[in-house]
């Protein structure tokens, strides 16, 4: 075979590093990219805080002539909130500026209960068995050791058993109530222990606890009332407060520290429309130091010059990253809203489905940068604060030829339980009736999908809780 030189074209697809640092910027939440931007600040000499940049408001239309004062304001704004993954279902309230309270929720369990122990009247004996208790006390809040082996932990002390058990009853009656129990039923016993007895209810309580516990799977109000000899009333006043206990008074403490959301969104309505912006509070504004700029260009020792060139290129490129995933992340942003605007105004019955290649297909962008821009990215709105990710959701048909989104049916199925009577809960079967109703074709098989999904038990578990 001849050997012979040939010319031509081919076109290939290479990640420029500034591409690969604009992707990677993309894909870091907001906690992430602040630490990232702390990082670059302090090795990159010629990049510097924009201290006098103008913070971005949301974009305000002008108002129609028609329109009243009334609407020259927001119809509701959030401040942006720094909201725990622990506590985001529930906001504590305001306590004195002047009390003296602990900030227990800063300490382990065990820490909580010793500051507790150090202010109560021990002596010095009793104190050291209190400390070994409070050691072997489990995540759960539940004494995970025989009294044997409290005592077995003494063996140059002259203990009785009778005095580990005086202070394991002082240590169950601190806060949480219940701890360092040694089985649910003693746990719950404790907590009843510190509630009214001229309450009725409480003396049902205490004797479904003492004699009926095991029954209460398989019985149901109407025949543990025969059984006790009562009225179902009374038993089922007892059962409802039985439910109101903490079965496990250690399962909210933990040492570890709290995960943070910080909203990178926020949403607010003006002037009748949705308008997305920035969280102003997270953008930190950075800039080419001047003086620094002006010595690359001339400088004239050839370390030096390569030095700040090369460091100077870096800070662009790292500017021009940010600028670029913040129009990425509000232009998501925006599509997203308009998309699910049904969802703003009357809630997760009125989702829509939408999956990653319609946004995609929409932005003109790839279907994996729409997956950056919306994982753990967060948009608050006057529904609360979502992950981006939660407005994504598959589809089903409905009997008009139309399409609704599976979060929707969630909301409607967990709406419609809510709803049943409590002695005769509905069926999967009678759901899937009741959905067919409102016009949207769904198997059986998907409601029970749903229906655990949403946590929810089946009809004939939930029955048995609401009575119980």
């Amino acid at each position: 075979m001849k050997q012979s030189l040939r010319l031509g074209l081919s076109l290939q697809l290479r990640m420029t590093p500034q591409l690969q640092q604009a992707i990677r910027l993309l894909q870091l939440s907001s906690l992430e990219l602040e630490q990232e931007i702390q990082e670059t600040l302090y090795n990159n000499p010629l990049l510097e805080v924009d201290e006098q940049a103008e913070i971005e408001l949301p974009e305000q239309p002008e108002p129609n002539a028609a329109e009243s004062d009334a609407d020259d304001e927001p119809d509701e704004i959030r401040e942006p909130e720094f909201m725990s993954l622990r506590d985001a279902s529930s906001h504590q309230g305001d306590y004195d500026d002047n009390a003296d309270i602990e900030d227990t929720h800063s300490q382990s369990l065990q820490e909580y209960l010793l500051w507790q122990l150090n202010l109560t009247s021990l002596t010095p004996l009793d104190y050291r068995i209190g400390e070994i208790i409070i050691d072997a006390i489990d995540a759960s809040g539940f004494l995970s050791v025989e009294l044997s082996d409290i005592l077995a932990a003494l063996p140059d002390q002259d203990v009785a058993e009778e005095d580990v058990v005086a202070v394991l009853h002082r240590i169950q009656r601190f806060d949480p109530p219940g701890v360092a129990a040694r089985s649910l039923n003693e746990c719950l016993l404790v907590q009843l222990d510190l509630l009214d007895r001229s309450d009725p209810a409480v003396e049902v309580a205490r004797a479904i606890l003492e004699r009926y516990l095991d029954l209460l799977p398989k019985t149901d109000v109407q025949s543990l009332a025969k059984r006790m000899r009562r009225a179902a009333d009374e038993v089922e006043a007892g059962m409802g407060l039985l439910r109101s206990l903490n079965p496990k008074p250690g399962y909210n403490w933990g040492s570890e520290s709290a995960d943070y959301i910080v909203p990178d969104l926020i949403l607010v309505k003006l002037h009748g429309r949705w308008q997305v912006s920035l969280n102003s509070l997270i953008q930190t504004r950075l800039r080419v130091n001047p003086e620094y700029a002006s010595m690359a260009r001339q400088a004239e020792e050839p370390g030096t010059k390569e030095y700040l060139r090369t460091h100077l290129q870096e800070a662009r490129w790292f500017i021009r990253s940010l600028e670029s995933r913040n129009d990425t992340l509000l232009r998501v942003g925006r599509a997203i809203v308009d998309h699910q605007s049904d969802f703003f105004e009357q809630g997760a019955e009125a989702m829509r489905p939408l999956i990653l290649r319609d946004l995609a297909e929409k932005l003109e962008l790839h279907e994996s940068t729409i997956s950056r821009a919306t994982s753990h990215k967060y948009l608050m709105s006057p529904r609360g604060m979502f992950e981006l990710k939660y407005f994504f959701s598959s589809q089903l048909s409905t009997t008009t030829g139309g399409e609704a989104s599976s979060t929707a049916i969630r909301a409607l199925i967990s709406r419609l339980i809510k709803a049943e009577n409590p002695r005769k809960p509905l069926s999967d079967s009678q759901l899937t009736s009741m959905i067919e109703e409102h016009g949207i074709q769904v198997a059986r098989r998907t409601i029970a999908k749903y229906r655990e999904l949403e946590g929810i038990p089946p009809s004939s578990e939930r029955k048995r809780i609401s009575v119980v």
